[in-house]
């Protein structure tokens, strides 16, 4: 079953068309990775299917329920949830503090959303961490965190927007491992990724956007050897032999 449907999605800012007619399904517990030059509209799509924006045309299916005007606080009460490129959390409160802010998602209960978060910070193996202050966090930490945050509100499908951006190598093989665990806890997985050696290891399937347009769908490897992919992202040193 497809957890999330998008038809002939179309995204207009004045006379700039950042998405242009953009179809694609997940299937429940795949991972979808989304990938396409700066400025391809790639976050704008996350953002309409997220519920920031409105789309301008076009169709969006989550769990069999059309969503195009929905709000995002009731997109994520209902099971879809999100990460950001840039990770701003409440910098002078606790770990376990930010964590409890998405569990309000599913509760109005202090005692249960806190049973939550340290629930979600044991699966990250960031229970160490509860007590620190958020500010004080590394860039790595401060990803992890915003992935708690995510999966304190108890998503059916969660959409990563580059949440490996600025991580050291050793760090990147973590964020992979920890995805794909995530993927075993029955959650779906749409990720957003510029690290071409991770989202090649942990997708399914991958989706090539440019200019707003859908120009390539398969398995890494069919994507890695498609010659409009090469040419408008990749480059030569992905071609597959």
């Amino acid at each position: 079953m497809n957890i999330l449907e998008i038809k002939d999605l179309v995204k207009d800012f004045g006379g700039l068309r950042a998405v242009d007619s953009l179809s694609l399904s997940i299937e429940e517990g795949e991972i979808l990775g989304l990938i396409g030059p700066n400025g391809a509209g790639k976050s704008t799509a996350f953002n309409c299917i997220a519920g920031v924006y409105p789309p301008t045309g076009g169709e969006i299916y989550f769990a069999g329920e059309k969503i195009n005007r929905s709000k995002p606080w009731n997109l994520c009460k209902k099971g879809l949830a999100r990460t950001f490129q840039i990770v701003k959390p409440f910098s002078s409160k606790s770990v376990l503090y930010n964590v409890m802010v998405g569990s309000f998602a599913t509760t109005d209960k202090t005692s249960v959303a806190e049973e939550k978060a340290l629930k979600v910070l044991k699966l990250l193996q960031f229970e160490d961490k509860k007590d620190e202050r958020a500010g004080n966090l590394t860039i790595a930490e401060r990803k992890r965190l915003e992935i708690a945050r995510a999966l304190a509100t108890e998503p059916k499908l969660l959409l990563f927007d580059e949440v490996m951006a600025g991580l050291r190598p050793a760090e990147v093989d973590e964020m992979v491992q920890i995805i794909q665990n995530l993927r075993h806890q029955g959650i779906t997985i749409f990720v957003i990724e510029h690290i071409m050696r991770a989202i090649m290891a942990l997708s399914d399937r991958i989706v090539v956007i440019h200019f707003g347009s859908k120009i390539a769908e398969g398995s890494p490897q069919e994507v890695a050897s498609d010659e409009n992919v090469i040419k408008a992202y990749l480059g030569d040193e992905y071609v597959v032999s």
